[in-house]
């Protein structure tokens, strides 16, 4: 039955490590995680003379160099100081040459959002009118080509490594104690810590490059490396690497002081390194919370801890099962894997899952924001994939319990056939002394009604025999010394080499009495199945952590289709959609504001309220206010007046001259959940 395991094992193990490499391969380079949301100028606009500065806002904090932002005459030639300035970490600024002509000039940035995930753009504005350029915007990407792809595989080694060691460690000391003197668990839970220490100093070397000019010759960039050290990301790679050592003082106490210890004592030392093993863990987690996702959008200072105890729950489960793999098909012959050990495990995987459940949704709501989300964005759908792949995950753990169920059924009947059959034999053995001291005392009896003579020449022919017996042992130990003496050492290798054969054979015996039990059997094709999910499922949240949330898509969405609507210069009524989201209860919908007919001189302003499903309603508080940045004009406040459900107007509305105009509009859901949105309008 082993014969045809292992085939099967390897065949699907290597079909489902080309389906995770082929979700990391198809997907697109890091996706950006701050989105542009408005420029001065802003994209395709045409002015009528060259500003002094140009300005760009994220929707999230980003850091910049002086090459982050750049900007470029119609012959490529940079027109800027090359000193980007910002106050608040989402707007920045360059200022530009003096007495530039009329054209088109391209501007041109590359930035590290908050998240630590590089973001790249470029966009075009005309002084006077629109000319030919020779600078391509197209192929404006960041994390891509080939030190993007080497780093995505460094974050999916990095995240399967960390389960396999904290899920690995947490399953000998929570489910099979035991399992600490097992070499073959022993083997891999080292291998994780080994595979995260070096993924660890991969990405560390990459990260210069890959937030840069990805390019490969800069990985061993000694400067760039410095600088990723003074970043939020490299603090936390460093982290991770000390946290590491720390580990490896774990792993060797867990395999070494603690293995050699009987039952009774392990108890002791199993509280000291359960404590000591969650908060090493924890710190680990902690490394990707507040350098990512988390750390950035609403609520960060809850949403950190929560991804601590998603990452957690992960590896447990999935770590822990895949332990739980190496043990049933790996371990030795005679020490299997009691029945005890899955149900704890069972257990332990059970509530791994609730925390994930619950952490998830949280995690979701965050990052998406809204329903349609889950189908209009890659985020959601990804996240859609991963939601069915933990189902089915969950739906193959349902066998695997009820496999365990029946080993756990088996085990008494099988101890209880052993214990009878030790009594039958035990049985057996008294009736044969019995008849043995029958036969003796028959003997005894014969002996003694024999006369003397017959007495003697008895002893006579044993002690002949016994001199035969003798002189025969001293010829064969004789004989045997010659042999030896002619032979030297090959008897002893011969020797050695037929006790490796006897081990072998028992070892394969055992083996075989092992897996010719079906509940085992069945147990350890369920446990594959879920492994080999559990692979597929680590890739899909690898990508999910590459990928653009929801909510920021939607948004950036929203903010170039308000800046594809006013492009171009306005003859008409303009129409702005801002979405907000201020975090608080109705504290998400699209504010619309109307001027018209947007000239110079007086205007009618009217503003919209309305839920992300397109109903009306109202808010406490809304404000507007009017500002041309290139004139130093303004703040300008307007004051509309509230005309019904959802509808505010003001009419009347000077606006002294014709340009590019900020509306500021800032809305108030309640007494402490406020948010101010802009965007540009051109007024002819």
């Amino acid at each position: 039955m082993t014969q045809t395991i292992a085939p099967r094992v390897r065949t699907l193990v290597l079909l489902l490590l080309a389906a995770a490499c082929a979700l990391l391969a198809g997907a697109a380079p890091a996706s950006a995680h701050a989105a542009l949301t408005g420029s001065d100028p802003r994209q395709g606009a045409v002015v009528d003379k060259a500003p002094a500065q140009v300005s760009l806002t994220f929707s999230e904090s980003v850091s910049m160099d002086d090459d982050s932002l750049r900007v470029l005459d119609p012959k490529g030639k940079r027109v800027d100081d090359g000193r980007p300035s910002g106050t608040d970490g989402t707007t920045y600024s360059v200022k530009l040459h003096a007495g530039l002509p009329d054209g088109t000039y391209t501007v041109a940035y590359q930035v590290v959002s908050a998240d630590s995930h590089p973001v790249a753009g470029a966009y075009t504005f005309s002084v006077g009118a629109p000319s030919e350029t020779s600078v391509s915007v197209s192929g404006q990407a960041a994390g891509g080509g080939f030190v993007g792809g080497l780093y995505g595989v460094g974050r999916y080694v990095s995240y399967a490594a960390f389960a396999v060691l904290v899920g690995g460690a947490a399953f000998v000391l929570a489910c099979w104690p035991r399992g600490s003197g097992v070499r073959a668990v022993q083997r891999f839970v080292v291998s994780g810590w080994l595979a995260l220490t070096a993924a660890t100093l991969l990405l560390l070397l990459l990260r210069g490059s890959y937030t840069g000019s990805g390019k490969a010759a800069d990985i061993f960039d000694l400067s760039l490396l410095g600088e990723v050290l003074q970043t939020k990301a490299g603090a936390a790679l460093v982290s991770r690497l000390l946290l590491l050592a720390a580990a490896a003082l774990f792993i060797a106490v867990l395999f070494g002081a603690y293995d050699k210890r009987e039952d009774e004592e392990k108890r002791d030392l199993t509280f000291g390194l359960a404590v000591g093993g969650s908060v090493v863990a924890a710190g680990l987690a902690a490394t990707w919370a507040m350098s990512e996702h988390a750390s950035v959008g609403l609520q960060a200072g809850l949403a950190m801890p929560v991804d601590v105890v998603h990452l957690i729950a992960v590896a447990t489960w999935l770590g822990g099962l895949t332990a739980l793999l190496v043990a049933l098909y790996r371990g030795p012959a005679d020490t299997p894997v009691p029945a005890l050990a899955v149900r704890r495990f069972s257990r332990v995987a059970f509530g791994s899952v609730v925390a994930l459940v619950a952490t998830g949704a949280y995690q979701s709501w965050r990052q998406l924001g809204s329903w349609t989300a889950f189908t209009d964005t890659r985020y959601g759908q990804l996240l859609l994939l991963k939601i069915g792949l933990v189902a089915v995950l969950v739906g193959v753990a349902y066998f695997s319990r009820r496999w365990t169920a029946q080993l756990a059924e088996a085990v008494p009947a099988v101890a209880g056939q052993r214990t009878k059959k030790r009594v039958t034999a035990s049985g057996g053995r008294g009736n044969d002394k019995a008849k043995a001291a029958e036969k003796t005392r028959a003997s005894g009896k014969t002996r003694a009604s024999e006369p003397t003579a017959a007495t003697a020449k008895t002893g006579t022919a044993e002690k002949s025999a016994a001199t035969a017996k003798t002189a025969t042992a001293e010829k064969d130990e004789v004989a045997g010394k010659a042999s030896g003496a002619g032979k030297g050492s090959g008897g002893s290798k011969r020797a050695a080499q037929l006790a490796r054969q006897r081990a072998a054979v028992d070892a394969a015996r055992q083996k075989r009495q092992r897996d010719s039990d079906p509940h085992r059997f069945g147990l350890r094709r369920s446990v594959l199945a879920e492994a080999g999910v559990a692979v597929v499922l680590l890739a899909v949240t690898t990508l999910l952590t590459q990928t653009e949330p929801g909510r920021t898509e939607e948004d950036a969405k929203a903010a170039g289709a308000a800046s594809a609507a006013t492009a171009a210069p306005s003859t008409g009524a303009v129409t702005l959609d801002m979405p907000f989201d201020t975090g608080g209860q109705n504290g998400k919908g699209v504010v619309r504001v109307e001027l018209d007919p947007a000239r110079v001189g007086a205007n009618d302003l009217h503003l919209y309220v309305e839920r992300p499903d397109g109903t009306a309603f109202d808010i406490p508080e809304v404000k507007v206010a009017l500002t041309q940045k290139a004139k130093d004009i303004g703040p300008l406040p307007v004051a509309p007046d509230h005309i019904t459900t959802g509808h505010w107007s003001a009419s009347q509305v000077q606006i002294p001259m014709a340009g590019d105009w900020e509306v500021a509009v800032t809305v108030r859901t309640s007494d402490i959940d406020q948010v101010t949105l802009s965007k540009n309008a051109q007024i002819g």
